[in-house]
């Protein structure tokens, strides 16, 4: 049998030739070699670096045996959740369990379990109580200190404290884990682990840790909003590598949480050196049988060339995962990667993406960011874009001529987010028109969320102003090319700052302009993000102002009903909303109204059930459904196209 895969199984270990695995890599994935996939890209690198690796993906749960399956590792298991964090795999904003999961053998759902990092560390605690467990991935990295808890509505400590771990390797993890690997491999106990960029331990003398900055503690972030925003803030001032301190959280008695600064951000030859690992780029054929993994869609024809965003959206996690510094491929890595795509029997001539968080952005923003790192309390592009910020699109826009000009390529899109604003700051139009000309089909996706500028602020968002702007450029363009094409525009209703007031001026502007979303979303509170930490706090942790949030149940339905007033299952709450607003005036038949008055004895619409986050209903454009998560800042993720 031909290796082609990591070892799944102790007969694939023997195969080898090996009695024992260096790590044993635990994954609430199932087994995907490919580069979009957290598992694949650490496996592959430990591999190259000489350390031997198995996986077991999507282990028994209930069954403690389930991860003996290659006894116990000479170094260390290593523990992810997967691609997504397992809370907004399993529910939607609304609590609601989703029916499938697109990581899962034939979307089945039900293969890993809630709160996936925590629940496999003790299944590995029973079994093996020494041996060393490290946390990575979305789920850990951004649950590394004391965060709030959407699903519980509640603060919980350190998931290094309630898995049973040893380390949480956070953010982009390739620097990071090889140094525990050969700090393992050398003979130090993963106990004086302590020295290693990108990494949280525990200790109990807080007096040893060298120029920390003290967080508040455990019971005051539990206890006292306050106090998590200004711990949340000072976390927030502290992502980017080049200016971070170590930061100590008290947690109970002596005991605390301790976070290293980030790693240092890939250089372009380390980058490309790991998207040239040895991949077998398709899901372990064990799968065959239930066909295959519904993910490998989305990427199997993607490339991904960038990682990291200085886009700053408040709702993104990146910033707290994988950083504000951009990291880019080389143009012959990524063209590499597109050539070898046209040999596969499956390809059609359609490359999906060439892009990452946000397709357009390539290199740092600033000469500044290249030694000095980002801003700690400035954003590139908010709330105005920034005098130094280089916009400059001419090295993507060669590497997308020579992608799309190679043979048995018949077309290149970008369904990577796109930032309008970006676009709009480089002089030169060249990108947009090629843009326009070659890499969409009848429909480009942007993201302006909402059209109040203060909710927009909130965002992380530019003024509406700036999206019309855009709107402008766009429809030039197409018309001077001939072609007609569409913005659908992704909006999102009930985030922090938000009114009904605001609600209703978004359904008026779409009234007016003839827009009707493809995609609505209700803001989802996950960890790492400043607008979670204003939902739960109130306030805003970057300025300590007070912000208006909206947690009611039907309050959230009444804000979301109006994005899409037109919808007949919508009608009861539009006119709700109208009259609790007393705008009554948008009821009746004028042109400016919203909704009609309904006829006597007419019946109501059917409840229409939807579990998705975002739902479909454009005006001018072919509909799709689809489930989207919003999952933004994920580790190794599929890039499924959300605009930033």
């Amino acid at each position: 049998m031909e290796n082609t895969f990591l070892p799944v199984s102790r007969r694939d270990m023997e195969e080898r030739g090996l009695s024992r695995l260096d790590f044993v890599f635990i994954s609430g994935d199932a087994y995907v070699d490919h580069p979009s996939f957290g598992p694949a890209i650490l496996g592959r690198l430990l591999e190259a670096h000489g350390y031997s690796v198995g996986i077991i993906a999507q282990p028994d749960f209930r069954d403690p045996g389930s991860i003996c399956v290659f006894g116990e590792p000479r170094l260390a298991f290593l523990v992810s959740s997967g691609n997504m964090d397992s809370m907004v795999n399993h529910y939607t904003v609304a609590k609601k369990k989703r029916h499938t999961d697109a990581f899962s053998p034939g979307g089945e759902m039900g293969k890993r379990p809630d709160r996936a990092v925590i629940v496999y560390g003790n299944l590995i605690r029973r079994t093996y109580k020494k041996t060393p467990v490290i946390l990575g991935g979305l789920e850990a990295s951004l649950r590394r200190f004391a965060h709030y808890d959407y699903w519980s509505d509640k603060v919980h400590r350190s998931i290094l404290l309630d898995s049973g771990a040893d380390l949480i390797g956070y953010g982009m993890g390739e620097h990071t884990l090889i140094e525990i690997a050969d700090a393992l491999s050398s003979g130090i106990p993963v106990s004086d682990i302590t020295f290693i960029r990108g990494t949280v331990y525990k200790t109990r003398n807080p007096e040893n840790v060298y120029d920390a900055v003290t967080l508040p503690s455990l019971d005051e972030v539990s206890t006292d909003r306050r106090a998590y925003a200004e711990s949340f803030r000072i976390q927030y001032e502290n992502t980017d590598p080049f200016q971070a301190k170590t930061l100590i959280e008290p947690c109970a008695g002596k005991l605390c949480v301790v976070q290293n600064p980030p790693a240092l951000p890939l250089t372009q030859t380390e980058l490309d050196d790991v998207y040239a690992l040895p991949y077998a780029r398709t899901w372990h054929p064990m799968y065959n049988g239930k066909g295959g993994i519904p993910a490998i869609s989305e990427i199997k024809f993607s490339i991904t060339a960038n990682r990291g965003c200085f886009g700053g959206c408040n709702f993104c996690a990146l910033t707290f995962h994988q950083g504000r510094i951009m990291q880019a491929r080389s143009k012959a890595s990524i063209v590499e990667e597109a050539r070898s795509m046209t040999e596969d029997p499956d390809f059609k001539g359609y490359i999906h993406d060439i892009g990452g968080p946000t397709a357009n952005f390539r290199n740092p923003a600033c000469r500044k960011q290249l030694k000095s790192g980002a801003c700690r309390n400035r954003q590139c592009l908010t709330p105005k874009p920034c005098k130094n910020l280089i916009a400059d699109h001419r090295e993507y826009l060669d590497i997308l001529r020579t992608v799309r000009s190679l043979p048995k390529v018949k077309k290149v899109f970008i369904r990577s987010g796109i930032r309008f604003d970006y676009i709009l700051e480089d002089p030169d139009r060249t990108f947009l028109r090629e843009l326009c000309e070659h890499h969409i089909s009848g429909q480009l996706r942007v993201a302006p969320e909402h059209v109040s500028d203060r909710v927009l602020a909130m965002m992380g968002k530019p003024e509406n102003n700036v999206y019309e702007s855009f709107v402008r450029e766009f429809e030039k363009i197409n018309k001077r090319t001939g072609r007609e094409q569409y913005l659908v525009p992704y909006l999102m209703s009930s985030h922090p700052g938000s009114t009904l007031d605001d609600a209703i001026r978004l359904a008026e502007y779409l009234h007016e302009k003839q827009i009707r979303p493809d995609q609505v979303q209700d803001f989802y509170p996950t960890p790492g993000t400043v607008s979670t930490c204003m939902y739960y706090t109130g306030l805003n942790p970057l300025t300590m102002e007070k912000v208006f949030v909206t947690k009611n149940p039907h309050e959230k339905a009444l804000q979301r009903a109006l994005t899409q007033y037109w919808m007949p299952e919508n009608y009861d709450l539009v006119k709700e909303a109208l009259i609790k607003a007393h705008r009554e005036d948008l009821i009746g038949f004028d042109k400016k109204c919203l909704i009609k008055p309904r006829k006597i004895g007419q019946k109501k619409a059917p409840q229409k059930r939807n579990e998705n986050t975002r739902e479909t209903g454009k005006k001018n454009a072919p509909q799709k459904r689809r489930e989207n998560t919003r999952e933004l800042g994920n580790k190794k993720a599929p890039q499924k196209g959300r605009p930033r």
